[in-house]
C-alpha cells in the first residue's frame, strides 16, 4: 500500500529547485484512497439527503392543511432513516483500521487512525481578481498564475502522502493562509468565497466565508495525518515503534493546540469535548507504543523485571480505561464509532489482565530464596500494591510460601477473567469480527493465563476465593504531547507583487494609483520609510503639489519601475537621473477606514452534534461552471440544536494614518543627502 507521489511543476518562489508536490493521486487504487474516495461519495449523498430534510421541515412550518402535513411527515421519516444509514456506513469507514495498518503487521494490537477531512473545490479566480481590481486598483489577470498556484496547493492537500511530505504540504497551505487573509479577506467586505468542510465523524458540511474553519480543519487533518504515520509504522522494529510514537505525541500536540486556538469551529469533530478525547486517544497509543518498545526485546524472567513490566502494562490499561470513560459521555457516545469505545474497553481489559499475568508469574515462579536481597523485594511488592488484603503484608507474602502461592494464584485467575471479559466484549462488536489478528492475540493472552494456573494448581489445595488486590499503574516512559517543529513553516507569499503586507492589506483602503509629474527645477518634498516609502514635508507651492501631490502619499511606480517594495536609498536613485523633461510617478493616497460590520458564520451548537449551516443545503455548485460561478449575496446561517447560541464576530479596528512624524513643509533641509543617510529619509 503506496502512497503515490506526482511532482507539480510549480514554483514555490524560493528558487528553481524547490517545488510543493501534489498529494496522493486521488485515482490510486490503494485501500486509503479507497477508503477516502467512499467518504467523500457519502458526504455528497448525507448533504443531499439534508437538503431534502430543511425543504420538508419548511414545508412542514408553512402549511396549514393536515393531509400535506401528513405527507410531509412521511416523507421526513424516510429521510431520516436514509440519513441513519448513511451515518452507519460512515461510522463502518471510520471502524476500517486495518487499511491503516502496516502492511506487515500481524502480530500487535491494532490502532486506530484519525481519517482526513473532506472539502469541496475552492475557486479563488474570479474573487481574487476582482478584489485586486477593486481594491488594489491593480490588474487581477495578470495574478492569474499565483492563483493557478494557490489552488493547486489547495488541492493537493486534498490528498497529503501519508508521511512528512504530506504533513510539509499542510503545513505549507496553513502558513499560506494568514498571508491570504491578510490580502483579501476584509472585516467588512464579504468577497463571495464559501469554504465547506464535512465532519469526519457524522459528514455534515460546515460552511464559512471566513477562513477560520479553513484554518482549524488543515490543522486537524495534521493532526489525522500525523496519526496515520502512527498507524502505519512497522511495530516490529524499534525504529518503527519510535516513529509511532513520535507521531501519536505530535498528533495530540496538535490536536491539543486545535483545540486552544480554534475555540469556537463549528464542527462537532472539532469541539472541545471531541477534541479531549482524541487527544486522549492520541495519547494512549503512545503510550502503548512505549510498552511493546520496553517488551520488544523480551521480558527478563527475573522477579523485579516481571514486576516493572506489570505496573508498565497496568499504566496502558489505566490510560485507555480515561479513554473509554470519556467515550460513552454525552454528547461524544453518538458520534464516536462503537468500534472505537470497543478497542479501548478491550485494550483496558487486556492490557489490565497481563499486568495481573506479570505479579502472578513473579510470584509464583521466584520464590524467596537466601540469596535473595528480601527488603528489596519487600520495597518492590510494597510499590506494588496500593493495599492488601486485611492482616497480610508484604514481607509475608514473601516469606510464606503458601501466602505467596495463594496471592500469585489469585492474580492469574484475575488475568484470567480479564482476558475471557475482553474476548466477550470483542465478540460483541459486528466490526471486529474481520480482525483476525485481534482475535489471535486475546485468546493467546487468554491460553497464557490457563496454563499457568494449571500448572500451579492441584487437586489436593481446597478452593481459595482469595481476590488480588489492585496494582499500581507506574511508568518510568510518559507519553507527552509534542508540538511538531514543522506546524509552521516559512512561505513565500503567492500576492507579494501587490506589495509589503503591513501596508497594502485588505484592512487597508486606498485611492486608485495617481500620476504626478517631477520636474527637476523644483524640490520641494522629503521621503521617509522603508518600503513603501512615503512623502513628508510637501512644499504646497512646488510643482509636484500643484499637480496632486500630497503629506502622505505613498510612491508605488517611478516611471515603468514599481518600487512597492524599494527603500529611500533605492527610490532616490531613480530619482537622481530625472532629465529636463521629468518623470512621471506614481502615488496613493490612504482613506479613512470605516468601521467594519460584524461578518455573519456558521454558529456551533454545543449541546447537540448534528449542527451544520442552512448555507450547505441553500448552495449547491455541483452542476455550475466553477469558472463563471460567483456568489454575490450571502445567505442567512441556522444551526439545527436543543439550544442555538448565536455568536458574532468581533468587530475589528482599522488602523489609521498617523501623522505625528510629519515634518513641517517649510523646515530648511539639506540638498540631496549622501547615501549613507538615505536609510532615514531623503529631500526632493
Amino acid at each position: 500500500m503506496t502512497d503515490a507521489l506526482l511532482p507539480n511543476g510549480i514554483k514555490d518562489g524560493r528558487g528553481d529547485s524547490n517545488y510543493f508536490r501534489k498529494g496522493c493521486n486521488p485515482f490510486a487504487q490503494t485501500g486509503r484512497s479507497k477508503l477516502q474516495n467512499k467518504r467523500a461519495s457519502l458526504n455528497q449523498q448525507i448533504i443531499k439527503e439534508m437538503r431534502l430534510r430543511a425543504g420538508a421541515e419548511n414545508l412542514l412550518k408553512a402549511t396549514s392543511n393536515n393531509k400535506v402535513k401528513d405527507m410531509v411527515l412521511l416523507e421526513l421519516s424516510y429521510v431520516n432513516s436514509n440519513l441513519q444509514l448513511l451515518m452507519g456506513e460512515l461510522e463502518e469507514l471510520n471502524s476500517s483500521v486495518d487499511v491503516y495498518q502496516n502492511t506487515q503487521e500481524t502480530a500487535n494490537i491494532p490502532l486506530i487512525a484519525l481519517g482526513l477531512k473532506e472539502t469541496k473545490e475552492v475557486d479563488f479566480s474570479t474573487p481574487f481578481k476582482d478584489f485586486i481590481l477593486e481594491h488594489y486598483s491593480e490588474d487581477g489577470n495578470s495574478f492569474e498564475d499565483e492563483i493557478a498556484d494557490l489552488m493547486d496547493l489547495r488541492q493537493a492537500c486534498r490528498t497529503p502522502s501519508r508521511n512528512e511530505a504530506g504533513i510539509e504540504l499542510l503545513a505549507k497551505y496553513s502558513s499560506h493562509l494568514p498571508l491570504l487573509e491578510s490580502r483579501f479577506f476584509s472585516p467588512n467586505h464579504q468577497n463571495g468565497i464559501f469554504f465547506t468542510w464535512y465532519d469526519s465523524f457524522t459528514g455534515v458540511p460546515v460552511c464559512q466565508q471566513n477562513l477560520s474553519l479553513e484554518k482549524a480543519s488543515i490543522v486537524f487533518n495534521m493532526g489525522a495525518l500525523y496519526s496515520q504515520i502512527g498507524t502505519r509504522s512497522d511495530r516490529q522494529k524499534t525504529a518503527g515503534l519510535d516513529e509511532a510514537i513520535s507521531s501519536f505525541q505530535k498528533a495530540a500536540g496538535i490536536l491539543n493546540h486545535l483545540k486552544e486556538t480554534f475555540t469556537h469551529t463549528p464542527s462537532y469533530d472539532m469541539s472541545p469535548a471531541m477534541l479531549s478525547m482524541l487527544i486522549r486517544m492520541m495519547l494512549a497509543q503512545a503510550q502503548e507504543c512505549l510498552f511493546e518498545k520496553i517488551v520488544l526485546p523480551g521480558i527478563q524472567n527475573q522477579f523485579y523485571s516481571l514486576m516493572k513490566t506489570a505496573q508498565e502494562a497496568a499504566k496502558v490499561s489505566e490510560i485507555y480505561d480515561h479513554v473509554y470513560q470519556s467515550m460513552i459521555q454525552m454528547p461524544i457516545k453518538d458520534n464516536v464509532p462503537l468500534f472505537w469505545s470497543t478497542m479501548a474497553q478491550i485494550k483496558a481489559n487486556h492490557y489490565r489482565s497481563m499486568a495481573h499475568y506479570f505479579v502472578g508469574s513473579a510470584l509464583l515462579d521466584h520464590q524467596l530464596g537466601p540469596s535473595d536481597d528480601e527488603d528489596q523485594q519487600e520495597k518492590t511488592l510494597s510499590q506494588v500494591y496500593d493495599r492488601l488484603p486485611e492482616g497480610q503484608s508484604p514481607l509475608d507474602i514473601l516469606k510464606k510460601r503458601d501466602e505467596r502461592k495463594c496471592i500469585g494464584k489469585a492474580h492469574i485467575r484475575r488475568a484470567i477473567r480479564g482476558h475471557e471479559e475482553a474476548l466477550r466484549i470483542y465478540g460483541l462488536c459486528h466490526n471486529l469480527s474481520k480482525m483476525d489478528a485481534l482475535q489471535d492475540i486475546l485468546k493467546a493472552s487468554h491460553q497464557r493465563s490457563l496454563k499457568k494456573y494449571s500448572e500451579n494448581d492441584s487437586e489436593e489445595e481446597f478452593t481459595d476465593y482469595t481476590e488480588a488486590p489492585d496494582i499500581i499503574s507506574k511508568t518510568e516512559h510518559k507519553a507527552e504531547m509534542e508540538v511538531p517543529a514543522t506546524t509552521k513553516v516559512k512561505v513565500t507569499d503567492f500576492f507579494q507583487r501587490l506589495g509589503p503586507l503591513s501596508v497594502f492589506s485588505a484592512k487597508q483602503r486606498w485611492t486608485p494609483p495617481r500620476t504626478i509629474r517631477l520636474c527637476a527645477e523644483d524640490l520641494g518634498f522629503t521621503l521617509k520609510g522603508e518600503s513603501p516609502v512615503q512623502v513628508v514635508s510637501l512644499d504646497p507651492h512646488c510643482s509636484a503639489a500643484t499637480d496632486g501631490l500630497k503629506e502622505g502619499d505613498y510612491i508605488v511606480a517611478v516611471g515603468e519601475t514599481d518600487c512597492k517594495w524599494m527603500g529611500v536609498s533605492e527610490v532616490m536613485r531613480l530619482l537622481k537621473d530625472v532629465n529636463e523633461e521629468g518623470i512621471d510617478i506614481q502615488v496613493v493616497s490612504m482613506l479613512d477606514s470605516n468601521p467594519p460590520m460584524p461578518t455573519k458564520s456558521a454558529t456551533f451548537c454545543g449541546n447537540l452534534p448534528k449542527t451544520y449551516s442552512m448555507i450547505c443545503l441553500a448552495y449547491n455548485d455541483d452542476n455550475k461552471n466553477p469558472k463563471s460561478r460567483k456568489v454575490t449575496k450571502k445567505p442567512s446561517f441556522l444551526s439545527w440544536g436543543l439550544k442555538n447560541k448565536l455568536k458574532s464576530a468581533s468587530t475589528l479596528s482599522l488602523p489609521t494614518e498617523d501623522r505625528s512624524s510629519a515634518l513641517p513643509w517649510n523646515k530648511p533641509c539639506p540638498t540631496f543627502p549622501s547615501s549613507s543617510s538615505y536609510n532615514e529619509g531623503a529631500l526632493y
